[in-house]
Order: structure tokens, then sequence, then C-alpha cells
């Protein structure tokens, strides 16, 4: 297994909901007219606090500054699995458990703070760019680390400063709350080509849903369901999360999925909204469900992180996971 350090320099935004309509008209052009920008990268997440959106330098761009888009300060550069020599999606998607001891682990006991982005095709690892010599430096023993040049993928070149790193401790990590929504959710894809097909239902799900059944979960340990969406349109690719409820609303016959048709349900951690600065969120989850086996997708949002998991498997996951969370008071 290694690593690639693709090209793309991500910003990562929330909009509010009460100012969705500010931004209907990027995010149309973003996702159903890409080849009118020059993006490449582009993730869109609703949760029940706001719209989550990932998108490069290019795509960033497009949305206009207001009083309704929230913008982390950093910019993340991204990387993903290489398995067998092929990048991103031309393999099946990894998982983030089987990446959680050599990619998630080292990084958390070096303080770099992680996101996670699970599509249908792949694992994303996104990273300050800042922290970009602290992630070689740790990961470089271990993997190698490849980059894109003219469309061949060649080592890359640690330089000199990346070895003068050292080693850093990890202290006072919080183990924070879970909570698990009764609704099931499905992974899938589609062809880009297919896309004008679900156009219509595919703005009624993500920009008109009902917003009156959104509430925080934050606010109660027990969650009949929530609402979450995530779209995902990078380098070509298509990546859909949505729940078997609103599934029913599109042709089944323009979704792809796995053979098996597995359901999934969710673990979303966080009893307040989590930032950017904390090291080892996602480690915390992945570490445990690695341990057993479990496979997981991950999709970090501005807020809060969501891991999901297949159904079968959930009941054992909450109780590893608040197990863990117990023997850390």
């Amino acid at each position: 297994m290694d690593l690639q350090l693709l090209e793309h320099r991500v910003r990562v935004t929330s909009i509010d909901k009460s100012g969705l309509a500010f931004y209907t008209h990027p995010l149309v052009k973003l996702i159903f007219l890409p080849h009118h920008t020059r993006c490449k990268f582009f993730s869109l997440t609703e949760s029940p606090e706001d719209y989550t959106v990932m998108l490069d330098e290019e795509g960033f761009k497009e949305l206009p500054p207001s009083e309704y888009l929230h913008v982390a300060e950093n910019t993340w550069r991204v990387m993903n699995v290489l398995a067998n020599g092929f990048s991103c999606s031309a393999v099946p998607n990894v998982g983030v458990t089987k990446i959680a001891k050599s990619v998630i682990a080292p990084l958390a006991e070096h303080n770099v703070s992680v996101l996670m982005l699970s599509t249908y095709q792949t694992d994303y690892i996104l990273v300050r760019e800042e922290d970009l010599p602290v992630v070689f430096n740790t990961l470089s023993g271990d993997l190698r680390i490849y980059k894109d040049e003219n469309g061949e993928l060649v080592p890359f070149n640690l330089g000199e400063s990346s070895k003068e790193m050292k080693k850093d401790v990890l202290f006072n990590q919080t183990v924070h709350p879970v909570l698990s929504p009764q609704n099931k959710f499905c992974i899938l894809s589609i062809d880009p080509n297919a896309l004008p097909s679900i156009s219509s239902i595919l703005l009624d799900v993500m920009f008109y849903s009902n917003t009156s059944q959104n509430r925080t979960p934050a606010s109660s340990p027990e969650i009949e369901s929530i609402n979450f969406f995530a779209f995902s349109l990078i380098d070509g690719y298509i990546s859909i999360v949505m729940d078997s409820e609103t599934q029913k609303r599109f042709p089944t016959n323009l979704l792809l999925t796995s053979s098996s048709g597995e359901l999934w349900r969710m673990v979303r951690i966080g009893g307040q909204p989590l930032g950017f600065d904390e090291c080892g969120i996602v480690a915390q989850i992945a570490g445990p469900l690695a341990d057993s086996d479990i496979s997981a997708y991950y999709i970090s949002t501005f807020n809060f992180d969501h891991a999901l998991v297949p159904e079968e498997d959930i009941d054992n996951v909450i109780q590893l996971l608040r197990k863990r969370q117990e023997s850390h008071r």
C-alpha cells in the first residue's frame, strides 16, 4: 500500500441553511456544469446543521463571500491510497479502517489534524498544507509517497526540511460521544453522462428537502433519523450517500452500487462542534473498528464527523465506541 499526493489544494467551507438560496446558482454550476469551471474536486454534504462544501481553489472562486459562508482558515492537501500501483478511482474503495494503523494513527501521534472523505471510489485523506513536512516524515518510513507529473506517478522528493521534523507527543486527547440515527444509508455512484437524467430529483433532494425535519442530534441521545446527503464530483467520478428512503425517489437502473446492495448505518461523532485544530478524531473511531475488522466509510463535515458501517455491525460498533468512551472518563 502506497500514498499519492494529489494536485488539489482544497478549501473547507460551511453554508448556513438560511443562506442556501444565495449559493444555489454557483452550486448548481459546480454540480451540473463542471465543464464551465476548472474545478476538479467538489464535495457537498448536507447535515442537520449546514452544508459542508469542500472544493479546490478554482471551485472556491465560484462562492461569493457573504455572512452565510464560513471558511476554515487553512488550505488542505489531498492524499489517497494506491493499491497495486493504481490510483484513486481505478481500484475499489479501500475503507478508512484499512489505513487506520498505517496512516491515520501515525498522523494522530504526530499531532496532525486529519479530515476524511470516503467516496464510492476511494478514501481521501485531507491534511493542512503546512503539515505536509510532518506527514511525509511520519509516513515515508513505511509507505512510498507519489505525485502525478504529466500523467505519470513519480516518487515524491521529501526534501531536506522534512528530515528535521521531530515527533510530537499527543496530550489530552478528547474522546467524543457517538450517536447513531436509525435510518439506513446507501453508498452509490452514477455515470456523469447520466447525471442530467436525475437532475430534477437531485435538485429537490439537495436544496428543497423538508427542512422542518432537521434537528440537531446533539440535543438528544436517541435519534430516530437524520437528514444527511453527500454528493462528490472528484476528477470526473461521482459518489452519492443517501438514506434508503431517499434512494426510492431515484431510478434504480441509473444508480451504481455494490453487487450485494449493502445498507449502512451511521455513527455520528461529537456532542459539540469538533473544530479543525484537534487531532486524533478519525483515529479514535477507525482504530477500534480496524481492530475488530469492521469496514467503514468516513465523512468529515465542518462541525461533526460521520462514519458509515455495515448494518449488521452497528450494535457491535456502538458497544465498542461507548466502551472506549467510558474507559477514558
